[in-house]
């Protein structure tokens, strides 16, 4: 069983930056789709930042972080980052990391809902006050 344990959530006034961290309990091998997803209070959860951990490390972003978060792994750590700048006070919400090591699925934020996820961790608060 993978656990997935996220950090570094907080409070911050906009334009600031925070670093999430999810690390990552018994994963076996490098080939993994892991993503950052988000929920606001009183909406669904959306995916943010994908990574497809394989020979590419392919990313992918929605629209609204597009520049402005950086999603990347170090696997000496078994560590999935997101490195959040400008933040808005729209990026407050809970974020979630997640994890699945079948990759014969799309491992793309924008065309992958969180379905496609084996793994989860139980969430970090990110509060963005204007």
């Amino acid at each position: 069983q993978v656990q997935l344990v996220e950090s570094g959530g907080g409070s911050v006034q906009a334009g600031g930056s925070l670093r999430l961290s999810c690390t990552a309990s018994r994963l076996i091998g490098r080939r993994y789709c892991m993503s950052w997803f988000r929920q606001a209070p009183g909406k669904g959860r959306e995916g943010v930042a994908a990574i497809r951990l394989d020979e590419d490390d392919s990313t992918s972003y929605i629209d609204s972080v597009q520049g402005r978060f950086h999603i990347s792994q170090d696997n000496a750590k078994n560590t999935l980052y997101l490195q959040m700048n400008s933040l808005k006070p729209e990026d407050s919400a809970i974020y979630y990391c997640a994890a699945d090591s079948d990759l014969s699925f799309p491992c793309n934020v924008l065309v992958t809902s969180e379905g496609r996820y084996k793994y989860w961790g139980q969430g970090t608060q990110v509060t963005v006050s204007s």
